[in-house]
């Protein structure tokens, strides 16, 4: 069919569907209430030709203005979102609540074909002028959407697919609208179901952010009804003025609470609804602020987990879009629980823990990308730890390491006889293993293409067939698989399933080499202690320390941690020597920071150049110890436990940096 007659042949279904009030099936609510209005309210034809309205470059210089702080807080939301959706085709836009094309990150190559369907800058995409669309529709529902396709009202939006979310402030009004949209679509809904998730998540963080903001110089209630979730994406927001009076609230707040409105809270005291009062929380706040308490809501006795803010300094005011919750009480939003802190403080891997554990928590499946050695199941048991079925099974199924006669009984198990060898009473596969829990596949790239077809028959069915049993078992499946493979082109191969990714991959993480980890320093610290864990604290000399950054780790964590285990292994008097390093890393040449004083031939600038990454890190350690111990207002004792150090180390830290006790 042509262009002109595809146009035509929507045209006519869209009024056959509006003039009968028809609802049809695999078309959502949202999609033919917008075709109402846009055939009844707006008077605009679907069959009209292309004639985007776009702003001039002056009156959307105004329009950014307007949004203030909030336009680079979202910029940089934005930069995160389109990372996690890179490759595929979209372009990420923020939309201003009249339906302006605010600001956008595009591939290069494709921002031609953007600009051709109308999605550049100063452009108007509410429904008005664009008809059914991701931006417009999102602002006239009120809520996230997805137009994909042959849901656009304008004929010569066909090709778009659309997802829109609101970013709202306090108050619950739409204040913009993110979107992600593609200009050629050719994914089906159900990939398109995954990126809404993802636009939907961001915008909530951008919602989160304007909340914490606005509010910053008033008392903040935060609670969930899960203690790990507090200081999180989704947890419940309470503004307060100095007499402990609600000024506002968030989505979260109202569902938690079962109020279906702000007015039933907002000029009400905090006392009304919690059994606490206000000088509770003040106190709270001001001596305990990362301490999480239990609390109690008055209507219905329900338990919550809280922690509370005292209002901001003006400069204490930050940019944060995921303010961490506490690590001694519970999991945070960008650390892991105990066991599993080698996931670290790099940028790439916090974003990684944040989408993860958000998309995991609904049952979204992950796919964790990268080398051999970068830490894929320690970063898969985080995610289980931090799900609500953490205390269900996590069980391991290595593709690579079983063999392939072997895997089809390991992952389906067997019953009495099933073949010969088989145990005399049978097994149960792993995957009944992981029932309820998680079921985490490593190295799926590796696994057989006869077992993929049972595999995605699992997954499709919930419930797996035993080996010699023709009786079906039920199974709730939460599944995280990994690969250093290039799965996409084991595809075009033949190699995989392609029906087997997409329902695998929910979403790809990457998991970054160690080498380009921006936490490398303390992650070897965190890997040292844990392999020293029973027995006094050991040290790293500053030379052989500066080795240990230097060197590029081709076997990455597993590799650094099986060097600090030798170095452990053979030092002498608690401290690691280059001595006691592999050869391979003390040929690593150290890099040196020579400032340009150094070069005019200043030996004191030379010696300074020298010693500048020792210096750092000695500068950094003790600011720690100083910031600890005024903590612990100079005990040494508590200061030694919580840095978790012995006495003996602590004092000898303090020789080191000349801190004067008396102080």
């Amino acid at each position: 069919m042509t262009n002109l007659s595809i146009a035509t042949s929507h045209a006519s279904r869209i009024l056959h569907v509006v003039q009968n009030g028809l609802q049809p099936a695999g078309i959502e609510p949202h999609v033919t209430r917008s075709w109402y209005r846009c055939l009844r309210e707006y008077r605009i034809e679907p069959s009209a030709p292309r004639q985007n309205t776009v702003l001039n470059s002056q009156s959307l210089k105004e329009l950014q203005q307007r949004m203030g702080e909030l336009l680079p807080v979202a910029r940089a939301e934005m930069e995160s979102l389109y990372e996690q959706i890179a490759g595929s085709g979209f372009a990420v836009i923020l939309s201003d609540t009249q339906g302006v094309v605010l600001t956008t990150i595009t591939d290069p190559a494709l921002q031609r074909e953007f600009r051709q369907a109308g999605l550049s800058l100063g452009a108007l995409w509410d429904e008005r002028h664009e008809g059914t669309n991701g931006i417009g529709t999102c602002l006239a529902e009120g809520g996230p959407v997805t137009v994909h396709r042959e849901e656009h009202f304008r004929g010569y939006n066909l090709s778009l697919s659309c997802s829109g979310a609101p970013i709202l402030d306090p108050h619950g009004s739409i204040i913009a609208v993110l979107d992600a949209s593609t200009a050629n679509s050719s994914d089906s809904r159900l990939i398109q179901r995954h990126t809404m998730a993802l636009v939907n998540m961001s915008a909530h963080l951008i919602s989160r952010w304007n909340f914490l903001n606005e509010f910053s110089q008033s008392w903040i209630l935060r609670f969930h009804s899960r203690p790990e979730f507090v200081g999180l994406l989704h947890e419940a927001l309470v503004a307060m003025d100095g007499a402990g009076n609600i000024m506002a609230v968030n989505e979260s707040a109202l569902l938690q609470l079962g109020c279906s409105t702000r007015k039933a809270l907002i000029g009400e005291p905090i006392e009304k609804f919690f059994q606490f009062d206000f000088a509770t929380l003040e106190r709270r706040a001001q001596f305990e602020p990362s301490t999480i308490w239990p609390v109690r809501d008055l209507a219905h006795g329900r338990r919550f987990f809280a922690i509370a803010r005292a209002p901001l300094r003006p400069a204490s005011r930050t940019l944060e879009l995921a303010a961490p919750s506490p690590a001694a009480t519970t999991p945070e939003g960008i650390r892991l629980s105990r066991g599993h802190h080698h996931v670290g403080e790099d940028a790439q891997m916090r974003k990684n823990l944040t989408f993860g554990r958000q998309l995991f928590a609904k049952q979204v499946p992950i796919l964790l990308q990268g080398a051999t050695g970068t830490g894929k199941e320690a970063f898969a048991k985080a995610l289980h730890h931090s799900g609500l079925w953490c205390d269900k099974a996590f069980v391991t199924v290595n593709c690579a390491a079983i063999p392939e006669s072997l895997i089809e009984s390991e992952l389906f198990g067997y019953t009495r006889g099933a073949f010969t060898g088989a145990v005399k009473e049978g097994r149960v596969g792993k995957i009944l293993q992981s029932n309820g829990g998680t079921l985490f596949l490593d190295e799926i790239g590796d696994m057989p293409l006869m077992l993929q077809t049972r595999l995605l028959r699992v997954i499709e069915e919930r419930e797996v067939v035993p080996l010699g049993s023709d009786q079906a078992i039920p199974v709730t499946l939460h599944v995280i698989s990994a690969t250093h493979r290039d799965i996409r082109q084991m595809i075009q191969d033949g190699e995989f399933r392609e029906d087997l990714y997409y329902r695998l991959n929910g979403i790809t993480l990457h998991l970054p080499l160690l080498r380009d980890r921006g936490d490398k320093a303390d992650l070897i610290r965190t890997l040292l202690q844990e392999e020293n864990a029973d027995q006094e604290s050991i040290e790293i000399a500053e030379d052989a320390f500066q080795k240990l950054l230097d060197y590029s780790w081709p076997g990455n964590i597993r590799q650094l941690r099986n060097a600090l285990r030798t170095a452990s292994a053979l030092c002498r008097d608690g401290i690691i020597r280059l001595s006691n390093l592999p050869q391979e890393i003390l040929h690593t040449e150290t890099r040196v920071m020579a400032p340009p004083a150094a070069a005019a031939g200043n030996s004191d600038g030379v010696a300074a150049a020298m010693n500048l990454p020792s210096a750092a890190l000695r500068d950094a350690e003790c600011a720690a110890l100083l910031r600890e111990l005024e903590r612990m207002h100079w005990n040494i004792s508590r200061t030694a436990q919580a840095l978790g150090i012995s006495r003996n180390t602590l004092y000898r830290k303090i020789h080191k940096h000349n801190i004067v006790l008396e102080q």
